[in-house]
């Protein structure tokens, strides 16, 4: 095992209370590390077609197969990339080659030297740029904006702060590089907004070749768009092939590269870090082992305890597992990060990660858990730099478990059938001229089963009838107070076990714009006093739709979810672009119509606009909804430490 400064090694894990290791042994004894590395060899080598799903039961696992039985993709790139950088050392001048080469290129063409990167992709195609930027990697003189949804504002908030710093637009978008990443074939977000930032190029008079590169699959509707307007195209691998899905992309593809690069990261050092020893790998085995015995025994949720410094690396971790695993409606795993520990559950595991030098997680929380019986990991990173290390050693993880629970971990079923909703509802607004004319949204509002609260704040629950979860005479008897139904539906859920954790999540931009900052800052207070001390749970606060391409595929696959989809009804408008929120609006019930679809326990919420006044009404109502659960609480399932 490689060794560290001082001799020590580059991880050490370290496990208790537990009865795993049968599941250890069973990893060890399937040989897949030989095995994955043969698959993956002979598809670089021999192509797909010298694949057939009865060679062996990993193509099952990790590439995709049609319904004739035919390998389409192997996706055990997230693997062979590390194997194959310890034999390519060539590859971290290759990219710094090809960044500086991006730079010329700006260069030559408007006399300018590159200072933003706007990054347009979703899900598992850009949460890799946003942990780097929270751990603070990006700052290498290259600012680099997540351009992650549909949302007109915060497309506006990025190129107000970019005016801010580079001067009047035709300046600043000449010192602007704009990369459209997307890893599925249907995604349509990057080409939304790739259409409005190339509209503005042209508006301003700018040709824009030197300043768009895209990466996609081949055909892909991405590569359909801007491969008609001649954008330059790049591989996301470094070996030049399509072997991993968006999630899997950090920390060895040109997606997680380029950004690295031109802030002048190491990547030397980062790949070398990526590249993990068979022992280190085995170490990420014991762990998968140790998650997968305790969820088949009911302990499914995982409190991920991280160092403060590395709280952005929260949710990459969380999309990681959830999005890879979240397929199963008998056997899930549910990633709640953290700094410490916040209450014991019975249905609880605990994985604390320390990084040397770091605010690491709460020793003495930490040493009550173990104490007190509570299965515990503890990950100890020594790795320089310890970040790439620890996103492969994930990765490796996750394909164990996979393996486990004889489940595909390359596939997104579920995302799909939220982006198939979303495609239509979108289609029947641009022909009824915007989505609130749109069937769907009538019935929407026009149900009988809504319900309002001061401030202009409206409950949709329809979707709770749909799913069984609420009788419409229950529903029609308190049609009025949207503050008792929903206390109510999410008490009772809670009380027969049909949820066990929630979701608050906002459509809304949460990182560009102040309001939305607050909107979030709202809903994470409004999650620990309702979810957390009322009924015992642990909530997921995130902004939609990112996170569609996440956790939504635990939430529609694996269910037990209660789930609040919010959204303002005044939303903003590029006017100068045609930019309008349809898209954005059309997300928001496609996701609420998924996972109806799917008799999720699922409500939305839309209130007036993000001014402090609707943010007042929206917490006035969630605190409502908390006193009234202490008048009939469900039995918790927690105790706060």
């Amino acid at each position: 095992m490689p060794p560290v400064a001082g001799g020590r090694p580059r991880l050490s894990l370290s496990l208790f209370n537990h009865s795993t290791q049968g599941h250890y042994e069973e990893l060890l004894q399937a040989n897949l590390l030989e095995r994955a590395r043969k698959l993956a060899a002979r598809a670089r080598q021999k192509g797909l077609g010298s694949l057939k799903p009865s060679d062996d039961a990993l193509i099952g696992i990790g590439m995709e197969v049609d319904d004739n039985g035919r390998v389409t993709k192997n996706s055990l790139g997230v693997l062979d990339l590390s194997w194959q950088a310890a034999e390519h050392p060539e590859w971290p001048e290759m990219i710094q080659g090809e960044v500086e080469e991006i730079r010329a290129r700006i260069r030559s063409a408007h006399g300018v030297e590159l200072r933003n990167l706007i990054w347009a992709g979703m899900g598992g195609s850009a949460e890799d740029k946003s942990m780097y930027n929270a751990l603070g990697l990006l700052e290498g003189g290259v600012a680099v904006y997540i351009l992650d949804s549909t949302d007109p504002a915060k497309l506006q908030a990025i190129l107000a702060d970019i005016g801010r710093r580079c001067g009047p637009p035709a300046q600043a978008l000449r010192q602007t590089l704009v990369v459209g990443m997307a890893m599925g074939m249907t995604s349509y977000e990057p080409v939304i907004n790739l259409e409005k930032l190339d509209l503005l190029f042209r508006k301003h008079n700018i040709p824009s070749q030197a300043n768009f590169l895209y990466m996609t699959l081949p055909g892909s509707l991405l590569d359909q768009f801007a491969g008609r307007r001649a954008y330059r195209r790049i591989e996301l691998q470094p070996d030049n092939d399509n072997t991993t899905a968006g999630r899997h992309s950090g920390p060895l593809t040109r997606g997680s590269f380029y950004p690295l690069a031109l802030n002048r990261v190491d990547l030397k050092a980062w790949m070398s870090a990526a590249v993990l020893t068979d022992a280190e790998i085995e170490r990420a085995f014991e762990l998968a082992a140790f998650l997968h015995g305790n969820g088949v025994q009911g302990r499914d949720k995982v409190s991920l305890l991280l160092p403060r410094e590395w709280t952005g690396a929260g949710v990459w971790s969380k999309q990681d597992f959830e999005e890879s695993l979240g397929k199963s409606e008998q056997l899930g795993i549910k990633i709640f990060p953290a700094q410490s520990p916040r209450r014991r559950a019975p249905d609880q595991v605990y994985v604390a990660v320390t990084v040397p030098g770091c605010a690491n997680p709460d020793g003495a929380a930490w040493k009550a858990l173990r104490a007190a019986g509570y299965p515990a990991a503890v990950v100890d990173l020594r790795a320089r730099p310890a970040l790439p290390f620890y996103m492969q050693w994930l990765h490796y993880a996750v394909f164990a478990l996979g393996w486990l629970r004889q489940m595909n971990f390359v596939t997104q079923p579920s995302v799909e059938l939220y982006k198939q909703i979303t495609g239509r509802l979108y289609a029947q607004a641009k022909r009824a001229g915007a989505v609130e004319d749109t069937a769907p949204w009538r019935a929407l509002v026009s149900s009988p089963y809504r319900a309002t609260a001061p401030g202009g704040v409206v409950l949709h629950y329809d979707s709770l009838l749909s799913a069984g979860l609420l009788q419409p005479q229950e529903a029609a008897d308190n049609r009025r107070d949207a503050v008792e139904i929903f206390a109510r539906a999410v008490g009772r859920l809670a009380a027969q076990k049909k949820v066990e954790y929630a979701e608050l999540t906002f459509y809304g931009d949460t990182r560009y714009r102040p309001e939305g900052r607050r909107c979030r800052a709202l809903l994470v207070r409004a999650a620990e006093s309702l979810f957390g001390d009322c009924l015992g749970m642990s909530t997921d606060v995130y902004e939609g739709p990112a996170m569609n391409h996440s956790y939504h595929e635990m939430i529609i696959g694996h269910g037990r979810c209660f789930s609040t989809v919010l959204l303002a009804r005044r939303q903003a408008a590029l006017r100068s672009l045609g930019y309008r929120a349809d898209y954005h609006k059309a997300q928001w019930l496609a996701t609420k119509l998924a996972l109806e679809r799917r008799r999720r326990a699922v409500v939305g919420i839309t209130f007036p606009d993000l001014s402090a006044a609707s943010r007042r009404a929206l917490g006035n109502f969630f605190r409502r909804v908390a006193r009234r659960l202490h008048l009939f609480p469900a039995a918790p399932r927690n105790a706060t430490i």
